[in-house]
């Protein structure tokens, strides 16, 4: 996406959420604001089922709910933050656990050091008076050195399950840092990360892959007359009909908004186009059903633009040329697929499914 359409799509958020602001009259702060930008972003589903609640029940939200939904639902979204909580907690809890190490060494070696002068002494002892006080003196090392153990096996024990339990933390942390909430597809940060991967595979031999790019279309006329819940509603039906259409190695993210992505290692551009047609085949054939009512609001379309990585390709040029094909479909009249097999940059060969 552009630097001008990512404006246009995130300035709607950035006046929704003053609205919001102005219409339950709270304060302007940053926090609040961020709030409210997650709210009208839709990504936190979590949130906005919260605050709709309220709205619901008492028609505004008060600066207190307002703290205790961002506490709630905002504030734990800081993977972060969050990382390095747990992240210093683990390093701790190692610390830790090296130094009970360290203890029972010095135990052994303490114990060692009274065995070796126990011998010395039994060899030099003249009678049973002089024995019967060493052996006394290796049962008492005996007994501290295991009193010792005990308490530090005990100590390891639960040490190795608070780390056990904080690499658990950690990678939870990871894998909702990876995750959109609202469509359980994973998300931009992950679709960045794997374009990055599949490029520099393909660029040392492996076989291409393909970039599909899908949009749905009139979302945000359908989400201002049906509202928020209905819109994440669309949302979770998209997100459902791209996952069981894909497989094996395949791909899809939440690319932003109403956008998602999907990812097809090792598959060209003839077999991307047709999983792309039965995408969109599988939303179109779905009615949607508003929950509250049970009125049928009708078929959602989606427009699809797919592109084949080729040699000298950037994860740019790829997702420029994807773009082009998806503005392409939309301008073409949506509920359609199309694809180019021009060279990188040039969009006289785009194709309609």
């Amino acid at each position: 996406m552009s630097d001008r359409d990512d404006f246009k799509r995130t300035i709607v958020y950035g006046e929704n959420a003053v609205g919001h602001l102005r219409k339950n009259e709270l304060p302007a702060y940053p926090r609040n604001y961020e709030l409210w930008y997650t709210y009208a972003a839709g990504f936190n589903h979590n949130l906005n089922k919260a605050i709709n609640d309220i709205i619901r029940a008492r028609g505004k939200i008060t600066v207190t709910e307002l703290d205790r939904v961002y506490e709630q639902y905002v504030a734990p979204t800081r993977i972060g933050e969050r990382i390095d909580e747990v992240g210093g907690r683990l390093s701790a809890e190692i610390s830790g656990f090296a130094g009970m190490i360290d203890t029972q060494m010095a135990s052994t070696s303490v114990y060692s050091t009274s065995l070796g002068e126990a011998k010395a002494a039994l060899g030099s002892a003249t009678d049973s008076g002089s024995v019967e006080e060493i052996v006394r003196g290796l049962i008492d090392a005996t007994h501290q050195t295991e009193t010792v153990n005990r308490t530090l096996e005990a100590q390891l024990a639960e040490s190795r399950k608070q780390i056990t339990e904080l690499q658990e933390s950690l990678e939870a942390i990871r894998y909702e840092s990876l995750v959109d909430d609202l469509t359980t597809l994973a998300n931009r940060k992950h679709f960045d990360q794997t374009l990055s991967r599949l490029i520099a595979e393909a660029e040392h031999g492996a076989r291409p892959f393909s970039l599909l790019f899908t949009d749905i279309d009139h979302f945000k006329k359908f989400n201002d007359t049906f509202g928020h819940q209905t819109g994440d509603q669309v949302l979770r039906l998209v997100a459902l009909a791209v996952k069981q259409n894909i497989k094996g190695q395949d791909m899809a993210f939440r690319y932003g908004g109403e956008e998602f992505a999907v990812l097809l290692p090792h598959t060209e551009i003839e077999q991307s186009v047709v999983v792309a047609e039965h995408i969109r085949e599988a939303v179109f054939s779905k009615e949607l059903v508003k929950r509250s009512t049970g009125e049928n609001l009708g078929r959602i379309t989606i427009s699809i633009g797919v592109s084949e990585w080729r040699p000298g390709d950037t994860a740019a040029t790829v997702i420029e040329r994807a773009d082009s094909c998806l503005y392409a479909a939309k301008n073409g009249g949506r509920n359609q697929v199309r694809w180019s097999l021009e060279a990188p940059g040039d969009a006289k060969g785009i194709r309609v499914a």
